[in-house]
């Protein structure tokens, strides 16, 4: 006989306000952080009532932890985008250029949601900690795998690591969305992707003449 299961059955009015719920509370803790961000804040946010947030989320450690995941699929969205096809110098240059555009609309503030979620939660939540990790794991393969298919295209030296390449980059792009965010501007954002992208340009077979914007 089948073991029960505890898993509640959600309808779809249910998972909307679920979705509404997050939706609202990924807005707020985006700006304000996710110390400073109340249930209070995104219940009101929301246009939930306190049962209905505390009937999809037992206290505010649940609702993080579910933000985390939520928050993660949609940058990796976001990424596949642009990585899954990549398979060139000017396919990585086209992908710093529409990561620096868009954190330009706000001047270079809030940073990467990825990384200032890790700031706050990496030494209070181990279980946000280890989502939070495997999502920038799966981010920096996509870039990873996009320099193994330029190595194998014949374009990378074979002496060219990706997987090292890949570390860097995404070590400048979230230090770049860290001094942007301090200074309230792009500029040491894009010096910190164009040095790493360089680094990779000096692994390229024929090394061309383009520019890194």
């Amino acid at each position: 006989m089948a073991a029960p299961t505890n898993r509640r059955r959600i309808s779809q009015r249910g998972i909307a306000t679920r979705d509404r719920i997050l939706e609202a509370a990924n807005r707020l803790m985006l700006v304000r952080g996710v110390n400073a961000t109340t249930l209070d804040d995104i219940r009101e946010a929301s246009q939930t009532s306190k049962s209905q947030l505390y009937h999809h989320f037992a206290d505010k450690q649940e609702l993080v932890r579910a933000l985390v995941r939520y928050r993660g699929a949609l940058v990796l969205q976001r990424e596949r985008a642009g990585l899954e096809r990549l398979r060139s110098f000017s396919g990585l240059v086209r992908w710093r250029n529409a990561l620096v555009q868009a954190n330009s609309l706000n001047n270079g503030k809030y940073g990467c949601g990825l990384g200032s979620m890790t700031l706050e939660l990496s030494d209070q939540d181990e279980q946000a900690r280890s989502a939070l990790s495997e999502t920038f794991a799966a981010w920096e393969r996509l870039i990873s795998d996009g320099l193994h298919r330029m190595r194998d295209g014949g374009l990378l030296r074979q002496d060219a690591d990706p997987e090292k390449l890949a570390t860097g980059l995404m070590a400048a792009l979230q230090g770049g969305y860290l001094l942007a965010n301090a200074a309230h501007d792009v500029a040491p954002m894009e010096v910190a992707l164009d040095m790493a992208l360089e680094h990779i340009k000096s692994f390229l077979v024929q090394p061309s003449e383009e520019p890194t914007r």
